[in-house]
């Protein structure tokens, strides 16, 4: 099952796109995706799943008050860098598709309206793409290992980081305690 996170201000827009997320098969090569949707009409919402929640991809309206699209998935970026990220727009910004781009990695700048085989074929592209990379790192890490370049528990540092970044990071205070809460570290 893949976990899809969309927002959009529109609400209209949110209810074709879980609509047709349901409906449509979700294939990319031989690979077939069953998907799971997470709808929001605003980003400041979305975010808030993100941070207690996991999704395989993020897909975002450009132009929504408050937050734009690149913003949101900046934001999403920094809490799951994993997760692919996909922008809908109806303006055709040559600016903002660069700026998404450099900025936030996107995996595809999808036009509104949009072709419901196009949008399903970028998630599936989107989906394959991402699970390629785990494998990949998890190839990486088997071959450091072997080669004695790292060590099981550096694995499994660096795989908590990527869930929860700065999880592996420990404050001692100056007794050897550890801080939990640095405003309320010991004196010295």
């Amino acid at each position: 099952m893949s976990r899809i996170l969309i927002v959009d201000d529109e609400e209209s827009i949110l209810k074709s796109l879980q609509r047709v997320l349901r409906l449509a098969p979700c294939v990319y090569g031989n690979q077939s995706f069953t998907l799971e949707v997470s709808a929001f009409n605003t980003p400041q919402a979305a975010l808030e799943a993100a941070r207690s929640q996991e999704f395989d991809l993020f897909m975002s309206d450009y132009r929504m008050p408050a937050m734009d699209g690149i913003e949101f998935l900046k934001a999403a970026k920094e809490i799951q860098p994993d997760a692919a990220r996909l922008i809908l727009s109806g303006y055709a910004d040559l600016n903002a598709l660069v700026r998404a781009v450099n900025e936030v990695g996107i995996e595809r700048f999808i036009g509104k309206p949009w072709n419901d085989y196009d949008l399903m074929s970028a998630i599936g592209q989107a989906l394959a793409h991402r699970e390629l990379l785990l494998e990949n790192r998890q190839l990486a890490n088997l071959v450091r290992l072997e080669m004695g370049d790292i060590s099981p528990e550096q694995i499994e540092a660096e795989r908590l980081e990527l869930i929860e970044p700065g999880i592996t990071e420990v404050n001692w205070g100056p007794d050897g305690s550890v801080v939990i809460d640095p405003e309320f570290q010991p004196k010295s």
